[in-house]
């Protein structure tokens, strides 16, 4: 029997990711703001965990039930077989989310819910698994709102987001679901040309030629909750794995094109990319935004200059931004441009009417993704 999948998603970014379950031929059950519900099995989960670009966690259902005290809590989870799923030499964590009136810390929530799962480990092998904060083995998550609770097993484990290729960010950098999100929203295809001035540690650039490549982005990881399950069956994994490599194509139609004048960001961008298997796809070059090489032909540029919220002065931001908005205008003809930004005044320096605003989150700052009809011309 097919159970509720649940793929927890960064604000903004939930009907994308429904877009990319669907693609992958799973049911569309809710779309919430920050969250995505289908169906299916636990080898179900390697799936979306191996293809998925924008999401956080996939989270497998095991069990709900009604719970209005902690006492109770423990009986429902103590009922569930763990025994079944979870080894004596596995090392497991328990995260909750709790909104009920007999719970003043969700850590208390944690323990029980830890408690309730060692028991009966315990009760049935005659020993229980070690358990900490750690989120390196076994992860359970607990949903506990109102008088419902919903129990998961977290089939990532670390935050798919983590992609394993940044090895160095450099300042405050875009995380790679958001990044590739954003590329996403914007409709690249890999027979355009990827323009990316003020490249920073190359996330954009990377996440781009990873969709180009349809290389999925679980590949660059070895390690997943699913695997530290007694549900695990390493076969199916392989398969799946076999499955993805065999989609990746090479090389690229369009050129990905990625700028910076920092020469440590430039080197630090370079090795991400090698880290990410995409080294070759991407051009690097030291240059001011405003030289950037834009190859003839068509595609996007796009630029995500600093906020003047975490890093910069805001004052100090509005010459970038008259100047991105004239290298768009001039230089950039017949492409599509895109500046993604958390700042709404900086954005009116720019000089050029957006034709759409796409709204998201970085962290907790509210984002938009500002698109731009550059109309081909003669370039200056």
């Amino acid at each position: 029997m097919k159970n509720s999948i649940l793929i927890t998603v960064p604000k903004g970014l939930a009907q994308t990711c429904a877009d990319e379950v669907k693609a992958l031929g799973y049911p569309i059950i809710r779309v919430g703001t920050t969250g995505v519900e289908t169906e299916g099995l636990y080898p179900d989960t390697y799936m979306l965990n191996l293809h998925l670009r924008t999401a956080h966690h996939v989270l497998y259902m095991i069990r709900y039930f009604r719970c209005e005290t902690p006492d109770d809590l423990y009986k429902n989870v103590f009922n569930i077989p763990w025994e079944t799923m979870i080894s004596v030499d596995e090392y497991l964590s328990v995260v909750s989310h709790v909104d009920n009136p007999t719970i003043t810390d969700s850590r208390f929530a944690n323990v029980k819910c830890k408690d309730a799962i060692v028991d009966r480990i315990s009760r049935k092998k005659g020993r229980r698994p070690d358990s900490g904060p750690d989120r390196t083995g076994v992860l359970i998550n607990l949903f506990w709102r109102g008088d419902v609770c919903r129990i998961y097993i977290d089939t990532s484990g670390e935050p798919l987001s983590k992609r394993g290729y940044r090895k160095n960010p450099m300042g405050a950098p875009m995380q790679e679901t958001l990044a590739a999100g954003v590329i996403l929203a914007a409709g690249w295809k890999s027979t355009e040309h990827f323009v990316n001035p003020m490249c920073g540690s190359g996330t954009l650039a990377i996440e781009a030629a990873l969709i180009g490549i349809n290389k999925a982005p679980g590949l660059l990881r070895n390690n997943f909750g699913f695997m530290h399950t007694m549900l695990f069956n390493s076969e199916a994994w392989t398969e799946v794995r076999k499955k993805a490599i065999a989609l990746i194509r090479r090389p690229i139609p369009g050129q990905i094109i990625a700028t910076d004048i920092s020469p440590d960001s430039i080197d630090a961008a370079r090795q991400n990319a090698e880290n990410a298997g995409v080294k070759d796809c991407i051009k690097f070059a030291i240059s001011e935004y405003d030289q950037t090489t834009v190859p003839e032909g068509n595609g996007i540029i796009m630029v995500n200059p600093e906020y003047g919220i975490r890093m910069g002065n805001e004052s100090e931001l509005e010459n970038d931004y008259r100047g991105i908005g004239t290298f768009l205008k001039h230089k950039c003809q017949g492409y599509r441009g895109y500046i993604f930004t958390g700042n709404t005044t900086l954005i009116g320096k720019v000089g050029l009417k957006s034709k759409r605003k796409i709204p998201f989150y970085s962290g907790q700052i509210e984002c938009r993704l500002y698109e731009y009809e550059l109309f081909a011309g003669k370039r200056a």
